[in-house]
C-alpha cells in the first residue's frame, strides 16, 4: 500500500506475493498498448516491460527486484488520428504525468513533437499534413525516476510547521527564486539565484525586516522553455510552463548549479535544498506559497511537443474542440481538462503532495478561472466546479492558502470577486483604481474609498470578508513599481516582438520624462508617487501583496512583460538598493500590525449604531463635512479623508484613526475635534509604529496637504495619543 498523500498512479515501492519491487500504473484510455521503457544509470536502455490492461484506462504491471532510483520512460501505441484528437506515437518516450522525480536535460524540450516537421523552431506544415515522427527519441528525453514515496513524506513531516499567520496579518511578497538574490552581494556566489539563496540568512532578514510573512513564489515546478523562445534564443523566465507537477525546478537549485540533475542522487540533492529552504523560512515565521500552473502544460499547441500527456491521451488530458484542436483559454493552445477525473486527480495529487513532501503554506493559481470550466456546462466558470470544491474540503488542502487570478483569456473569463468563500482572489480593479486615483488619470474619490475599504462591490457576498481581496500595485506580469512611475509607456523590444506584446493598458505616469533621469524635480516626483501608492497598499482593507524589488527600487527598464529575461534586467539590482525605501516599506508594514482599523476582517457599514456609540467609519471633505453626492462622483478632486474606529477582533476600540488619502492641488485639511498623532506622512517619508517607535507630532485644527501624500493619524479613546506639544 502506499501512502495516502503520495500520487494515486506512477511508479511505486511495494511488496507483492513477498517479493520487493515496483508498480507502474498508467493512465492511457485510448492507447491500445503502453510499455514501460527502462534505463540504466548511463542511459542505456535496458528492456521493455508491457503493462497490461486493467479497466478504465489503466495500464498496470508490477515488476519484482526494482527499486528507488531506477530511470524509466513510457511509450504508448493507439491510433494516429489528429483531427479525432488522437496522437499516439510509440517511438516517442514518454514522461510520467505522475513521477515525482526524473533526470535529463530539459532545456530544449519543445522540439520534441511526436509528428515529422522539418524545422520544430518553425513549423510550417498545416494540421492535415502531420504523420508521426518515425525516429525513437529516447535519447533527447529526460527520464522518470522510481521514488521512495514514504521517505518523501517522511522527509516532508520533518520539516518545521509552518507559522499559521492569521488571516488578517497577512503580507504576501511575490518572488522570483533566481531574480531575488541573483544579484545579492552579501549571498555567497554559489547560492545566488537559487533555493538556497532564498534561505540565507541575509535575505531571511530582509522579509523579516519588511514584515513579510508570506512568500509567493513564482513556479518552482519544473518547466521548460517555448519553441517561440528558443528560436530567438531566449528562455522562459517566469517558469508558466509545466513540464512535471511534482518536482522542483532543478534551475534553482545551488547542489547542481542550476543544471538538470544526471542521476538520482542529484535529483534527491535539489529536492532537499527545497526543503531546506521551506524549513528555514517556516523556523523564522514565514510562509511559502507557490505559484501553481494547471491551466496548460509545456506541450503547448498544436504544433507543440509531445512530452507526457498529449501522448498518453490528448482527448482526455486536455479540454478538446472540434476536429482535435484543444481549447485555448489559456493563450497557449492546449487547456488541460480539469472536469475529466482523472486530470482532477492528478492535480490534486500534485498540491497533496508539495503539502505533504515538501511543507508548502499554499498556492497561487495562475488563471484560475480555467480551473472551474466545468466541461458539462459548455466550458463555462463554475465557482463550486468539481476541483475547486475538492481543494477546500481535502483534508491536507483545507488549511493551506487558496489564492486565485481570478481570469483567463477564454469565454467570460474576467471573474474577480467570482470565487467561493474560503479563497483569496488578485484584485485588478484595486490595481487600476489606485493607479488612476494617484498617477493622474480618470479617477473619483469614491472609487478609491470602495478599493481601500476591501471592495465590496466585489467580494462582499456568500459571507466572504475583505480579507479575501488580494491587493497588489504591481505582480510578475507588467510595470513594477519604479517603471510604472516612470513610464508611460511599455519598452518591450528585448522581447523580440517588435513591443507588440504586453499590456498596453498601464495607468502609468513618468513624472516629465520617459524613464531614467537626473531632474530633481522629476525624481521628487516619482518617489511621491511611490510612497504613496504604498502607503495606499498597506493601510487598505484586504490582503496586501508587494512584489520583489518594489521595496528597493528595481527598475526593468520600462520592460512590462519581462517573462524571457533572465539576465540583470529582471534579477534585483541589490548593488543599486534604495534603503530608505525599504526601511519606509517595514514601516507602513509595522504601521498595519500596530493598528487594527488597518486591517479588519469585518465590513464597514458607516452607520453610527444603535448605541450612539462612534460608526466604524466616516468620509468626510476638506472642509470637515461629509462628501455630497456629487464630490463622490467628481473626477475633479483628489482628497478624502476617513476616521476609522474599531477593535481588535471586535472587542470595543481603543482608537480612532484618520487616514487622508492626497493627490491633487495644495489643500487645507479641517480636522475633527481632539488632538492626532501623526504616524504617517508618505510626502516626508515619515512612519511611526511599533510598541518602541518615538511618538510622532501632535497636530490639532487643521493638516496642510502641499504634495501628494498619505497621511495616518490617530486619536486615543482614552487619554491622549501622543504627550507632544501640537503643531499646525
Amino acid at each position: 500500500m502506499t501512502h495516502t498523500a503520495a500520487p494515486a498512479l506512477g511508479a511505486h515501492l511495494v511488496c507483492e506475493h513477498g517479493q520487493d519491487g515496483v508498480r507502474f500504473d498508467v493512465w492511457a484510455p485510448e492507447a491500445t498498448a503502453v510499455e514501460v521503457q527502462l534505463f540504466g544509470p548511463d542511459r542505456t536502455p535496458t528492456g521493455v516491460l508491457p503493462l497490461d490492461a486493467a479497466g478504465d484506462g489503466l495500464w498496470s504491471r508490477f515488476v519484482p527486484g526494482l527499486g528507488a532510483g531506477q530511470p524509466y520512460g513510457l511509450r504508448a501505441h493507439g491510433p494516429w488520428n489528429p483531427e479525432a484528437g488522437q496522437r499516439f506515437n510509440p517511438a516517442r518516450l514518454l514522461m510520467d504525468p505522475w513521477a515525482p522525480g526524473f533526470v535529463g536535460d530539459t532545456a530544449r524540450l519543445a522540439l520534441q513533437t511526436g509528428h515529422a516537421v522539418a524545422n520544430p523552431l518553425q513549423p510550417v506544415e498545416s494540421w492535415a499534413q502531420h504523420r508521426p515522427e518515425p525516429a525513437d527519441n529516447a535519447s533527447s528525453m529526460p527520464r522518470c525516476l522510481v521514488v521512495d514515496s514514504a521517505a518523501e513524506l517522511a522527509a516532508g513531516a520533518a520539516i518545521t510547521p509552518g507559522p499559521g499567520t492569521a488571516p488578517d496579518r497577512v503580507v504576501l511578497y511575490e518572488a522570483h527564486v533566481k531574480a531575488l538574490t541573483r544579484l545579492h552581494p552579501e549571498i555567497p556566489p554559489a547560492q545566488r539565484g537559487t533555493y538556497a539563496g532564498l534561505a540565507h540568512p541575509d535575505m531571511r532578514e530582509h522579509l523579516r525586516r519588511l514584515g513579510v510573512t508570506t512568500v509567493c513564489l513564482l513556479p518552482v515546478y519544473a518547466f521548460t522553455s517555448e519553441r517561440h523562445l528558443l528560436a530567438r534564443g531566449l528562455t522562459n523566465h517566469w517558469g508558466y510552463n509545466t513540464l512535471n507537477a511534482f518536482t522542483p525546478h532543478a534551475g534553482y537549485a545551488a547542489c547542481t548549479a542550476g543544471r538538470d540533475p544526471v542521476d538520482a542522487a542529484e535529483a534527491h540533492a535539489v529536492r532537499d535544498e527545497f526543503r531546506a529552504m521551506v524549513d528555514a523560512l517556516h523556523r523564522d515565521g514565514i510562509e511559502v506559497v507557490l505559484d501553481v500552473v494547471f491551466n496548460h502544460t509545456a506541450e503547448s499547441d498544436l504544433d507543440g511537443p509531445t512530452l507526457s500527456w498529449r501522448g498518453l491521451g490528448q482527448n482526455h488530458w486536455y479540454a478538446m474542440g472540434e476536429r482535435g484542436v484543444p481549447h485555448n483559454f489559456s493563450g497557449t493552445g492546449n487547456s488541460l481538462n480539469v472536469s475529466e477525473p482523472r486530470v482532477l486527480q492528478w492535480v490534486m495529487d500534485s498540491l497533496r503532495w508539495w503539502v505533504a513532501a515538501y511543507g508548502v503554506d499554499g498556492f497561487r493559481f495562475d488563471l484560475a478561472v480555467s480551473l472551474g470550466r466545468d466541461a458539462s456546462q459548455g466550458h463555462r466558470f463554475q465557482r463550486h466546479h468539481a476541483l475547486l470544491a475538492a481543494m477546500r474540503q481535502d483534508p491536507l488542502l483545507r488549511g493551506v492558502r487558496l489564492i486565485a487570478e481570478p481570469w483567463d483569456i477564454g469565454p467570460d473569463g474576467h471573474r474577480t470577486g467570482g470565487f467561493a468563500p474560503g479563497w483569496l482572489e488578485w484584485n485588478d480593479a484595486f490595481r487600476d483604481g489606485v493607479r488612476a486615483f494617484w498617477l493622474g488619470h480618470p479617477a473619483t474619490r469614491g472609487e478609491l474609498a470602495t478599493r481601500v475599504c476591501g471592495s465590496s462591490d466585489k467580494f462582499r457576498h456568500s459571507a466572504r470578508t475583505p480579507l479575501a481581496s488580494v491587493n497588489l500595485l504591481t505582480a510578475h506580469d507588467g510595470f513594477n513599481l519604479a517603471d510604472l512611475t516612470a513610464y508611460a509607456r511599455k519598452h518591450n523590444r528585448a522581447n523580440g516582438e517588435d513591443n507588440r506584446d504586453g499590456h498596453g493598458h498601464n495607468l502609468s505616469a513618468n513624472g516629465g520624462t520617459e524613464g531614467p533621469t537626473d531632474q530633481p524635480a522629476v525624481l521628487r516626483r516619482r518617489g511621491l508617487w511611490r510612497r504613496a501608492l504604498l502607503a495606499t497598499l498597506f493601510c487598505a482593507q484586504g490582503t496586501p501583496q508587494l512584489l520583489a524589488g518594489d521595496e528597493i527600487g528595481h527598475s526593468q527598464r520600462g520592460n512590462n512583460n519581462a517573462y524571457c529575461q533572465d539576465n540583470a534586467l529582471t534579477w534585483l539590482d541589490w548593488p543599486h538598493a534604495d534603503p530608505a525605501l525599504a526601511g519606509f516599506v517595514a514601516g507602513l508594514t509595522a504601521l498595519r500590525r500596530a493598528h487594527p482599523g488597518l486591517r479588519q476582517a469585518r465590513w464597514f457599514d458607516g452607520r453610527p449604531p444603535s448605541d450612539g456609540a462612534t460608526p466604524d467609519i466616516a468620509w468626510f471633505d476638506t472642509d470637515g463635512a461629509p462628501l455630497s453626492a456629487p464630490a463622490w462622483r467628481s473626477q475633479e478632486h483628489r482628497t478624502l479623508a476617513a476616521i476609522i474606529t474599531v477593535g481588535e477582533g471586535g472587542q470595543p476600540a481603543q482608537e480612532s484613526l484618520l487616514v487622508v488619502w492626497h493627490a491633487g492641488e495644495a489643500a487645507e485639511l479641517q480636522l475633527p475635534p481632539g488632538l492626532w498623532g501623526l504616524r504617517l506622512d508618505s510626502a516626508r517619508a515619515l512612519v511611526v509604529a511599533g510598541p518602541d517607535a518615538p511618538d510622532g507630532p501632535s497636530i490639532e485644527g487643521r493638516l496642510l496637504l502641499s504634495e501628494p501624500t498619505v497621511c495616518v493619524l490617530v486619536r486615543a479613546l482614552h487619554g491622549r495619543s501622543n504627550p507632544t506639544d501640537p503643531v499646525s
